[in-house]
């Protein structure tokens, strides 16, 4: 997730300081992803190094207010009309995980799918739960937080049927791992009274 275009994204309409940016922020994505108000005056003083905001005085409790210049403007619209790349996904923790489970001796790779599972299903409940309040709201915040919560719900069950996938996959190789090792060697007995 990009904080910097979220925040200018949020600035294109209207002028706010740095607390009232992670408040909008964290309403309209119904605190899926929180953001330390301190991460917002970083990117603040960034965007500003850049050219993209500029203060533009402060309110009557002496906050600092922030605004778009237009090269704010412009990069909120290219943005907004630019595809999300996926040339460079993002670090997957259970990714990574499960592809250094597969190669570490001694890991019960089956139970760490089981396990995952399960935390995935519970988080898919909670989800669906809250999506089910979500539909009954109505206005533009609801709109956006039920859009978020679609998004969070696909990724549980794309990750569900992932799981099922790579336990598919771990048995597979499991099996054919046994039946391409060698047979035992028969016992010394065995051989000396076949002799």
């Amino acid at each position: 997730m990009s904080v910097k275009q979220a925040l200018l994204a949020l600035l294109e309409q209207e002028p706010m300081y740095g607390y009232q940016l992670r408040t909008e922020f964290e309403a309209r994505t119904g605190s899926a992803w929180p953001l330390n108000v301190g991460q917002v005056y970083t990117t603040l003083t960034r965007l500003e190094r850049d050219g993209l905001v500029e203060p533009a005085g402060s309110d009557d409790e002496g906050h600092e207010i922030w605004r778009l210049t237009a090269a704010g403007h412009d990069e909120v619209a290219a943005w907004f009309t630019t595809p999300v790349a996926r040339t460079q996904p993002p670090r997957d923790e259970l990714a990574i995980k499960l592809a250094l489970a597969v190669t570490v001796p001694g890991v019960d790779v089956g139970t760490l799918i089981q396990r995952q599972r399960g935390a995935t299903m519970g988080a898919l409940q909670d989800y669906t739960r809250l999506k089910r309040q979500a539909d009954g709201a109505a206005g533009r915040a609801d709109l956006a937080w039920s859009l978020v919560l679609d998004s969070l719900v696909f990724a549980a069950e794309a990750e569900i049927r992932w799981l099922d996938h790579c336990e598919a996959r771990v048995r597979r190789a499991a099996t054919q791992t046994a039946q391409s090792a060698p047979a035992p060697a028969p016992a010394r007995a065995e051989q000396e009274a076949g002799r």
